[in-house]
């Protein structure tokens, strides 16, 4: 597990949520910071000084990470194992490269500017996008929330992606013995969108996506018959649904990219907008194969 420090309160509140998630999972720990040399400061050096601004920015970024594993001093007493790395480079292509070998990315929604650069921030919107590996982006909001449920929720919309995204979710609600909410929802009907033909019916729409939401169900359980499952159709857009849902969920799981995506976009349209507005930590899951996928239209 990798989490992205930068020193700023957005990026220590994710480092927190990382140690906790890493000693859950058993799993080591790097805690990662990276610098680089800002252009207008390279360029305006003779090779004598740029040597000179490089130790001085890798000096500050090593307090920072030396900082970092300092603050989870308590979980190390439980037994964390933990790894500091301090690499020169973008902030964004750094952690993808840990993102090759990290089974989840953890990252602050927001972060800090300064001689750091954009560790957090844009970073987090960039890594979700392109990370090889599940991204755990966690809001400052998460650790003042009163009320976390015990509950998992993913939203769906019926493509290969989403599905994809379920699994995952899946994998964790087995792992920490928690339900598994399941919501699709869908945009109302009528109204302002012309689009839609006048002769829909609402109902049969609703009564198809809760087939095939239990179809999905069974599907899940032939591979986790003891999963604790619930799942909804919701009516209402599907981004402030997912973020009304949390409010309260341990976490919130989507796709990359969800029906009628393309590969050029930075993050699709909902899984963007949950991103940065839920209040609770979102995992974003990447675009990958799953044998499982395939079983998927036996259970239809």
């Amino acid at each position: 597990m990798t989490v992205g420090v930068d020193g700023s309160e957005q990026s220590l509140n994710a480092l927190d949520f990382a140690a906790q998630e890493a000693i859950d999972h058993k799993v080591p720990l790097n805690i990662v910071t990276a610098y680089s040399i800002p252009v207008f400061a390279a360029s305006s050096m003779d090779a004598g000084y740029a040597s000179m601004d490089d130790d001085a920015f890798r000096a500050g970024a090593l307090e920072t990470v030396q900082d970092a594993a300092t603050h989870v001093r308590s979980f190390v007493e439980q037994g964390l194992e933990v790894r500091t790395f301090v690499e020169s480079g973008d902030a964004a292509g750094v952690l993808l490269d840990f993102s090759e070998e990290a089974d989840l990315m953890v990252v602050g929604r927001r972060g800090r500017g300064g001689f750091m650069g954009r560790l957090l921030g844009s970073v987090s919107a960039a890594i979700p996008a392109h990370s090889k590996c599940p991204t755990l982006v966690v809001p400052l909001t998460a650790k003042d929330r009163t009320e976390v449920r015990d509950v998992i929720v993913v939203g769906v919309d019926g493509s290969e992606r989403a599905r994809l995204a379920v699994l995952k979710a899946a994998d964790r609600a087995i792992a920490e013995d928690v339900t598994l909410r399941v919501i699709c929802a869908i945009p109302p009907l009528g109204g302002s969108l012309a689009w839609v033909p006048a002769t829909i019916d609402q109902e049969a729409v609703f009564r198809d996506l809760r087939t095939q939401l239990d179809a999905g169900e069974r599907w899940l359980k032939s591979y986790y018959p003891n999963l604790k499952f619930e799942s909804d159709v919701v009516e209402g857009s599907p981004v402030e649904v997912l973020i009304d849902e949390s409010r309260t969920a341990k976490l919130l799981v989507t796709g990359s990219r969800g029906r009628g995506g393309f590969a050029g976009m930075l993050l699709g349209s909902t899984s963007q907008g949950v991103l940065f507005h839920a209040n609770g930590p979102v995992m974003v899951v990447p675009d990958g194969e799953d044998s499982r996928l395939e079983e998927r239209k036996n259970f239809n």
